[in-house]
């Protein structure tokens, strides 16, 4: 009996630990349910934080009316559609842009409410408005999560019915004037012209006057329509269409005008590329760069693209929360007005107009130079187009000519990398000179006029243009002869020539504020072939060289063999490289090319003035497909002033054979260089 109730006993111990296990997997079970329960609970207020703040920062007020807790929104003094039209009166008159949160944080307090924390930066016309902290409720409310609403979640120093007030003291872009102080990129007062609606009459009037509008002013009817359907327009508001340069002395009915400070360029097409122009900031500069306030203009292109932080300057202001009187309660932001840094370029206006004159629409770059100072006198390209249209409102009709022109308008050829030509064989020369490898009197018999080192180079030959036999340095230079310079190349050899070209600018990234690619010798490290070697040593080849980069190197002929790197800013040091051709080399192929212009044979005889010593090259730049056809030719002319050494002149032209020469169109800027630069 007694070992019986033993074996019950242990048998309940048993049954009720296994009962202790059921009630704790039951209690274990219900905890876990009540912690996912919290986490789903958590996860739909966060939601709701998301969604308000989403909202917020793509400026979609008319979203809020879900978000918000209604009793909240009543205890403030408003109603929903109130709130909405507050935030959007407040963030379109502040224009705030770039709305951004950060801290984000929900946090339970007790069941069914949750702090909700944040921090806001956003960019107004006064900069950047950071770090700004919010601190609310969030609220479950019949199963939905809502946001406790206070004028605090606007601006957190806000209550009641107060108001926010944005005074702004623009600041003044700096200019950019030339070497002599004449304007480049200046701020003129000009006529804005536009339309009041009202005053266009109706029907068939109202057509004609909108006609007439643009017949005068080269708007197109569909623009002058569509600007005139925007929400803010009323029939007695002044809607602006685009500034007139030109005196406006009469009106078509319904127009009108105003004076108006825009960012003009008086040299127009003559230096668009180089000097650029403005344009509005727009939401994707503030993406690039966050320290852009939300309104006015920046650079888009050219220098004043490179110097706008220095043109830009800050606008001054403040943005003031006030009571409902008007009277300030907090300033918000403020911000002292800086004017922009005036830029003086190394440009000679007259110069550049000049230089651009020459082309007449052709496709080509004309870069003049000082060659012991480095200065750019000009840097002009061709085709160009008008600045003042593209920062102060093109017709789309305008737009697509310059975008569909086949020359390139927008192109800024003097930075663009072309193969030099035999402008190059200066070069060749001067290395070959100081190699000990080309030797200036000796006279070499070439016959004919293509030539190849041996049958190893199948159908490929060296061709030039003027039969001469025997040849020697200075006939060479003269009559531009290719087969000369390609055999000379190959007698020096690939290392002596590279090591020569690389003391050069080869591969260097200039200090320039104009982009370009660094100057190239070849695609690869090496030629790998004696055809690659030959042809570059006449300027052809894989070379890519850009026209302000063809100027500074060939400044070591008028500097002793001492290269003057170029330079756009007055004030900048000029910077140098010295010995990277001899004395001797230089002034060697220098005198030589003096005989380019004195001897009546020579391809530059043109600009012969007996009373100034010129020294000059042409170069010719084939590109084609294979030999023996007729290919794209550009055309370059490099002229050096011998008697003053005060100006260099490298000018291109693209496709010669159908725009003529370079020689044959540049004399009349020559003779303005020879006369004004001295």
């Amino acid at each position: 009996m007694e070992r019986r109730s033993k074996k019950k006993s242990n048998k309940t111990i048993i049954l009720a630990i296994s009962g202790v296990v059921v009630l704790a997997a039951a209690v274990g079970g219900y905890v876990v349910y009540g912690t996912w329960q919290k986490k789903q609970e958590l996860n739909k207020a966060e939601k709701s934080a998301k969604a308000f703040l989403n909202n917020l920062s793509k400026q979609e007020f008319d979203q809020f009316s879900d978000l918000l807790d209604e009793p909240s929104v009543k205890d403030s003094g408003y109603e929903n559609k109130q709130v909405i039209e507050k935030y959007q009166t407040i963030f379109s008159g502040i224009q705030a842009e770039g709305i951004k949160s950060k801290e984000v944080k929900v946090k339970q307090e007790k069941e069914g409410e949750y702090t909700f924390t944040y921090k806001l930066d956003m960019t107004t016309p006064l900069g950047k408005l950071n770090d700004l902290s919010y601190k609310t409720t969030i609220k479950k409310v019949d199963q939905q999560y809502k946001i406790n609403w206070a004028p605090n979640l606007i601006f957190p120093e806000m209550s009641g019915q107060d108001k926010i007030s944005i005074g702004i003291d623009a600041a003044n872009r700096g200019e950019i004037v030339d070497r002599n102080g004449e304007g480049l990129a200046v701020n003129q007062a000009f006529d804005q012209v536009g339309i009041v609606p009202g005053k266009l009459g109706e029907g068939q009037e109202k057509t004609d006057n909108i006609k007439a509008f643009s017949d005068q002013f080269n708007v197109s009817v569909d623009e002058i329509e569509q600007k005139l359907k925007q929400d803010w327009v009323k029939p007695d508001a002044f809607v602006p269409l685009t500034v007139s340069f030109d005196p406006v002395t009469t009106l078509p009915q319904g127009a009108a005008s105003q004076d108006t400070v825009v960012r003009y360029y008086p040299l127009k097409e003559s230096a668009a590329q180089l000097v650029g122009y403005v344009g509005t900031i727009t939401a994707e500069d503030i993406e690039k760069d966050p320290t852009l306030s939300s309104t006015g203009v920046i650079g888009k292109v050219g220098l004043e693209q490179a110097f706008d932080k220095q043109l830009r300057g800050q606008d001054g202001g403040n943005i003031t929360i006030t009571d409902a009187q008007g009277n300030a309660k907090s300033v918000l932001q403020k911000v002292d007005k800086r004017d922009g840094e005036k830029i003086q370029l190394t440009l000679d206006k007259n110069v550049q107009s000049q230089a651009y004159d020459i082309f007449n629409n052709r496709p080509g770059s004309a870069v003049i130079m000082d060659p012991q100072q480095g200065d750019l006198l000009a840097a002009a390209s061709s085709p160009s187009f008008d600045p003042n249209k593209m920062a102060n409102g093109i017709s789309q009709k305008e737009y697509e000519g310059y975008a569909n022109n086949e020359n390139l308008p927008f192109t800024a050829r003097f930075a663009t990398g072309y193969a030099p030509g035999s402008t190059f064989k200066t070069i060749t020369g001067g290395i070959g000179l100081d190699a000990g490898t080309l030797k200036p009197e000796e006279e070499i018999a070439i016959d004919g006029l293509k030539w190849q080192k041996d049958a190893s180079w199948g159908d490929y030959f060296v061709t030039r243009v003027k039969e001469a036999s025997p040849v020697n340095l200075r006939t060479a230079l003269v009559n531009s002869d290719n087969i000369y310079f390609a055999q000379q190349t190959l007698r020096m050899g690939e290392d002596k020539f590279r090591k020569g070209l690389d003391k050069f600018i080869f591969g260097e990234k200039l200090d320039l504020s104009i982009p370009m690619n660094p100057a190239q010798i070849s695609n690869e490290d090496k030629f790998n072939s004696e055809i690659l070697l030959a042809d570059t040593g006449y300027g052809q080849g894989q070379l890519l060289v850009t026209p302000i980069q063809q100027a500074a190197m060939y400044t070591v002929f008028q500097n002793e063999g001492k290269l003057v790197y170029p330079k756009i800013e007055l004030n900048k040091e000029t910077k140098t490289k010295d010995n990277v051709i001899s004395s001797n080399a230089a002034n060697t192929i220098v005198t030589d090319l003096l005989g380019s212009v004195e001897d009546e044979t020579g391809y530059v005889h043109n600009m012969y003035n007996p009373e100034f010593s010129l020294a000059a090259k042409t170069g010719t730049a084939e590109i084609k497909e294979k030999q023996d056809t007729l290919g794209k030719e550009n055309s370059f002319l490099l002229a050096m002033d011998r008697s003053n050494n005060k100006f260099s002149a490298m000018i291109m032209v693209e496709d010669s054979r159908k725009n003529d020469t370079a020689t044959n169109i540049s004399k009349t800027l020559i003779d303005y260089l020879e006369a004004n630069i001295k």
